[in-house]
């Protein structure tokens, strides 16, 4: 899934449902894009919120999550170990030195059905 990073200074004001439509169909993006907002709090915090290709404004992501925490190091803004503060939660990242991103958080069950097979 291509992520795209936007960084801005304070996460309240991320223009998710204003810019990440925009964003994600952008020509630069000819699959689409899911974008994703960072605020760096710290070294080791950041908070995301995410546009996802196709499902609009979510309240949590993991793939933004880990793409939001690899590239911030990237960049020389976190270390290699950082919590991910989304709307519903947090997440805890851990980019290896071998490239290994590895993604710890709560699970909950929030849906349970039974679909006839015909």
């Amino acid at each position: 899934v291509p992520h795209t990073e936007v960084y801005i200074n304070d996460i309240t004001t991320a223009p998710v449902t204003t810019q990440g439509p925009i964003l994600e169909k952008h020509d630069a993006f000819p699959s689409n894009t899911n974008v994703n907002y960072i605020e760096v709090v710290n070294d080791k915090h950041i908070k995301v919120r995410t546009w996802e290709r196709g499902a609009g404004a979510t309240l949590a992501c993991g793939t933004g999550s880990c793409a939001s925490a690899v590239m911030s190091f990237e960049k020389g803004l976190t270390g290699r170990e950082v919590d991910v503060e989304l709307y519903l939660g947090t997440l805890h990242i851990s980019y290896l030195e071998d490239g290994t991103v590895l993604m710890t958080g709560p699970a909950e069950e929030v849906f349970e059905t039974e679909l006839p097979i015909d």
